[in-house]
């Protein structure tokens, strides 16, 4: 296929949401449509850049975006008729923005579309690092990286010998949260959906154990067995029951870091949660946080990621999927499960 050029008009394929969703989401929420697009930033835009995606990261909290908004959130929720937005890796083609140059790679809030016009791109990062796969800044070197570091230190401020727990364990951010944990000299523990996810934190992410929560009649005696002494820092994923049994098996002063709660997204009407009695008798410290707040860390967190990476002592799992086609089925698969590790979408490769 031929390079496009840039001043070029171009067709460029986008997937748009096409209503609001109540309840699960179906891949026919969304549409690939096609529209056509000049290859240029505008002259009245003096800060814009032009992208061509090559990555597109799928992840859980894009669910809440699919709401009609009935009140103001962190996010803004996406507009029918317009592209899906999210994380994505791209490259600049054409840049009226001093901090950007055409060739650049980047990474930041782009629009899910082959070629996307971004007129404040203050929230990009330019991508220094070119000796690692570069879909790895949809995960480990991008937003799902800076939140497991972040929750874990941050918020979990983990000692060496402590107890850990971490939900949805085989995701983006908890495969990564496990492998700090154990890089902190701590005993960890994740909960996922299959045997295939089980046998994946303990023999690829070198959790101490594992178990699958759809086997388990009882949330709270199957963290018993696996915490006899109880849980210091719980990294909560989840929501609904587990955390719930969660609670009672907390030590005293216990944190529990909130990423997010995956099982409550789908639900017209969220689950109660009945043993917040606990956050007092054992004074334990339950703290939600936004990866946003922690940005400024990111020059540090890679510095420290990039040689652990580089030396096999970190590793990083990802579910790709191919073309933009496939981007609605992808997001989807989410929330059922059906994705094993980070799940991204490839546009076109750099």
């Amino acid at each position: 296929m031929a390079m496009a050029m840039v001043g070029e008009e171009v067709s460029n394929k986008q997937v748009v949401l096409k209503t609001y969703v109540t309840g699960f989401p179906k891949d026919t929420d969304m549409e690939v449509v096609t529209t056509k697009i000049t290859l240029r930033v505008p002259e009245s835009s003096n800060d814009g850049i032009l992208l061509k995606n090559l990555y597109l990261s799928c992840d859980p909290y894009m669910r809440n975006r699919m709401t009609k908004p009935d009140r103001p959130s962190y996010v803004d929720s996406f507009n029918p008729g317009k592209p899906i937005i999210g994380y994505g890796v791209s490259k600049v083609l054409d840049s009226r923005n001093p901090n950007f140059q055409t060739g650049d790679l980047v990474w930041g809030m782009t629009g899910w579309e082959e070629y996307s016009l971004i007129t404040s791109p203050q929230l990009f990062f330019k991508i220094e690092h070119t000796d690692v796969p570069l879909s790895y800044y949809t995960g480990i070197l991008g937003m799902p990286g800076m939140t497991a570091y972040a929750g874990f230190y941050e918020v979990g401020a983990p000692q060496k010998g402590e107890r850990v727990f971490v939900s949805a364990a085989s995701g983006a951010v908890g495969q990564l949260v496990g492998q700090l944990a154990k890089l902190t000299d701590c005993y960890v523990v994740g909960s996922a959906g299959s045997k295939e996810k089980v046998d994946l934190l303990k023999n690829k992410f070198g959790f101490d154990e594992a178990f699958n929560y759809k086997e388990e009649e009882d949330f709270d005696a199957a963290l018993r067995r696996c915490f006899p002494e109880g849980i210091d820092i719980y990294f909560e994923n989840v929501g609904g029951k587990m955390l719930d049994a969660v609670l009672l098996n907390m030590r005293l002063h216990g944190r529990i870091p909130v990423c997010g709660m995956i099982s409550q997204y789908n639900l017209q009407q969220s689950e109660g949660v009945h043993n917040l009695f606990c956050l007092i008798s054992k004074r334990i410290r339950m703290e939600g946080f936004l990866v946003f707040d922690f940005y400024h860390l990111y020059p540090k967190y890679l510095d420290w990621i990039l040689p652990h990476i580089k030396d096999g002592k970190v590793t990083y799992v990802e579910d790709i999927a191919e073309g933009l086609e496939s981007a609605p089925s992808a997001l989807i698969g989410l929330f059922s499960g059906r994705n094993v590790g980070k799940q991204l979408v490839v546009i076109a490769r750099e």
